[in-house]
């Protein structure tokens, strides 16, 4: 019996997978618990289309997160911490401020796609990444500087 799985089956396939299966699993199992439906004409049809949906809105994604690192360029940020006199900062930067510094500058990016190269316990200049899809990433320079 060959059937279109909906959800992912351990041991047995992925979403969107056709497979052969034996008819009583297919009949007893998969079909009547949602995991899998018959494989017609007319279903193998309706996922050929998802396939091609899903494929159209992840390239959209993509090209977005692109056009985003795009126009973040080159910039450089300034992080305002308080220095104390050997050049070391009181606790360190955070994602968290990058995210506002970059909000700032009209970049809404969340905190949690930034990661820094280094631990940022001085002032001075340093890089941080930012990871805007899984195939687009981006680096951004900034500078520590006293908010004195």
């Amino acid at each position: 019996m060959e059937v279109i799985l909906k959800d992912d089956v351990k041991g047995l396939g992925y979403k969107n997978d056709t497979v052969d299966v034996k008819p009583g699993y297919g009949r007893n199992y998969l079909i009547p618990q949602g995991l899998a439906v018959i494989a017609d004409k007319a279903n193998k049809k309706m996922v050929a289309e998802n396939i091609r949906q899903a494929a159209h809105k992840a390239d959209k994604i993509k090209n977005d997160a692109q056009e985003l690192a795009n126009s973040i360029g080159d910039i450089t940020l300034e992080i305002p911490a308080k220095v104390g006199e050997t050049g070391k900062i009181f606790g360190s930067v955070t994602t968290n401020q990058l995210s506002e510094a970059l909000k700032a500058k009209g970049f809404d990016v969340d905190r949690k796609r930034i990661s820094f190269d280094q631990d940022v316990k001085t002032a001075g200049e340093y890089t941080a990444s930012i990871n805007l899809h899984k195939e687009v990433k981006h680096t951004v320079k900034f500078n520590v500087v006293s908010a004195e």
